[in-house]
C-alpha cells in the first residue's frame, strides 16, 4: 500500500469539499482521515468504528465520485480504522479528560471507555451537523414557498446546487458572426465522426465557443445515451495526466480518454508550453480520429497563433475543420439580449433592448452582465425597467463601451449638425 502523493490527496480533498461543503469537510475529514491508494482501491483511514460507519453511510457516494473524478477511473472505496489515527484520537481524548476543570467530570470522563468517548465525539459532530444544516437553510431558502427540501439529504441538496447547467444548441443566438460555427456544431451533434474531425472553434473570450461545446455534449448524450462522451477543459486533462504519470497509472488514464466515443476539450491553448501533456493529447487525438470517433476543441485564437503548441499538434488540429467566432454584431446582440431576458425572467422593453444592442459592443458576457444589472436594480428600487433606469444602472458600462466609427456614422453626424437630410453628402469613392 502506498500513500497518495500530496497533490492527489489535495485534489481529493478539494473535490470532496466541493461536493459536501467546506464546513462538513473541515469537521469530518480534516485531521480525521488519511487516504491510501492501492492498485484497485482507495482506502480512507478513520480513527474508530463510529467515524467509519458515519462517513461511509453519509459521504461514501461523494468520496467515490471524487475519487473517480480525480483518478480518472472508477475505483473501489473502503473505510477502515487506521492505527495512527486511532492512537491520535485516543491521546486527544485522554488529554481532554485531564484538562476538565471539574474533578468529578474529569474522573467520570477518564472512566469512560474509548468507545464511549468516541460516541460522545460523534454526538458532538451530529450537533455540529445540525448547526450547519440550520445555517444552510437560512442562507439558502427554498426556491418557492411550496417546495419542501427538509426531507432531502444535505449532500444531495449541495450536489443539486452545484450541478452544471449545460447549455443547448437551441439556445444559441445565431448571427453572421457565428453562423458557420453553429452549423458545424449542429452537424457534429447529429452525425458525429462523419464530418470535420477534429473540429476546432476559435475566437475571443465571450463569443460562444464553450456554449457550442456544451451544446454538442448535450446533443450527443441525448442522441446516444449509451455512448461515453467526455467533456473536459485542457486544464482538467493536464491535472489528471500529471498524477497518473507520477503514480504509474497511465494505463487507466489512457483508457478513460482513448476509449471514449467522443472527446470535447475546452481551452486547448492551455496546453501551450506543456510538452509532456501535449504529446499525450496528441496521441489521444490520433487514436480517436483514426478510429472515427469525434473530437471537438476550442481555442482562444487560431491554432497557428496559440504560442508554444507543438507543430505536430497544430498540424493535427489543422487537419479537420477550423471555424472562427467573432464579437456579435448589432442584430446578434439584440437576439442575445432577448434570450437572456427570457432565461432570467427579466421584462425589458423593446426600446431599451434596441438601445443596449446599439451601445454595448462587447462580448456575450457584457450583455449578460447588463441584463443582470437591470434585474437587480429593478428588484432593489421596485420600479419597472425603462430607459431612465437603464441609463442609471448601466452608466459606467455605457461610458466605457467601445464603439467603432464607420463612414455612415460620420455622415449621419455631419448631416444632423448641418440640418441636412440623411445621405445628402456625396461619399467619396475609395
Amino acid at each position: 500500500m502506498t500513500t497518495c502523493d500530496k497533490e492527489v490527496v489535495a485534489a481529493l480533498g478539494q473535490d470532496i469539499a466541493q461536493r459536501i461543503g467546506e464546513p462538513r469537510f473541515n469537521f469530518w475529514f480534516e485531521g480525521n482521515t488519511k487516504f491510501t491508494l492501492e492498485e484497485q482501491a482507495l482506502t480512507v483511514g478513520v480513527p474508530n468504528l463510529f467515524f467509519q460507519d458515519w462517513l461511509q453511510n453519509t459521504f461514501g457516494e461523494s468520496v467515490r465520485a471524487a475519487a473517480c473524478e480525480v483518478l480518472g477511473r472508477p475505483v473501489q472505496v473502503r473505510f477502515a480504522i487506521d492505527s495512527e489515527l486511532f492512537q491520535k484520537s485516543r491521546r486527544a481524548q485522554e488529554e481532554r479528560g485531564l484538562r476538565v476543570e471539574d474533578h468529578g467530570s474529569a474522573v467520570k470522563d477518564r472512566g469512560l471507555s474509548i468507545e464511549d468517548r468516541a460516541t460522545r465525539t460523534l454526538n458532538s459532530g451530529l450537533a455540529q451537523e445540525a448547526s450547519i444544516s440550520a445555517r444552510s437553510s437560512i442562507l439558502d431558502p427554498p426556491s418557492s414557498p411550496s417546495s419542501d427540501r427538509s426531507s432531502i439529504p444535505i449532500s444531495s441538496q449541495i450536489a443539486s446546487k452545484r450541478a452544471r447547467r449545460w447549455r443547448r444548441l437551441g439556445e444559441f443566438a445565431v448571427g453572421p458572426c457565428n453562423r458557420v460555427a453553429h452549423a458545424s456544431a449542429m452537424s457534429v451533434a447529429e452525425d458525429p465522426g462523419q464530418g470535420a474531425n477534429p473540429l476546432v472553434f476559435h475566437g475571443p473570450v465571450g463569443t460562444g465557443k464553450t456554449h457550442l461545446l456544451e451544446g454538442i455534449y448535450v446533443g450527443l448524450r441525448k442522441a446516444h445515451p449509451e455512448w461515453q462522451v467526455r467533456f473536459v477543459t485542457a486544464e482538467d486533462f493536464t491535472n489528471r495526466f500529471l498524477p497518473a504519470m507520477r503514480l504509474g497509472k497511465l494505463g487507466a488514464f489512457r483508457k478513460s480518454f482513448r476509449e471514449c466515443d467522443a472527446l470535447l476539450i475546452d481551452d486547448v491553448h492551455f496546453l501551450a508550453g506543456k510538452k509532456a501533456t501535449q504529446e499525450e493529447f496528441l496521441h489521444t487525438m490520433d487514436v480517436l480520429v483514426n478510429e472515427g470517433r469525434q473530437l471537438v476543441a476550442t481555442c482562444d485564437c487560431h491554432p497557428k497563433l496559440a504560442g508554444e503548441l507543438a507543430p505536430e499538434l497544430i498540424d493535427r488540429l489543422m487537419g479537420g475543420g477550423i471555424w472562427s467566432l467573432t464579437l456579435p454584431d448589432a442584430e446578434t446582440r439584440l437576439a442575445i439580449l432577448r434570450c437572456k431576458c427570457v432565461r432570467e425572467e427579466t421584462a425589458v422593453p423593446e426600446d431599451v433592448l434596441h438601445f443596449l444592442a446599439q451601445q454595448l459592443r462587447g462580448n456575450v458576457r457584457e450583455l449578460e452582465g447588463a441584463i443582470h444589472s437591470l434585474g437587480h436594480l429593478r428588484r432593489v428600487l421596485g420600479q419597472p425597467i425603462d430607459m431612465n433606469l437603464a441609463r442609471e444602472a448601466l452608466g459606467d458600462l455605457l461610458r466605457h463601451s467601445l464603439r467603432r466609427l464607420q463612414l455612415t456614422d460620420v455622415d449621419r453626424a455631419v448631416c444632423a449638425a448641418l440640418r441636412l437630410p440623411p445621405g445628402a453628402l456625396p461619399l467619396c469613392p475609395r
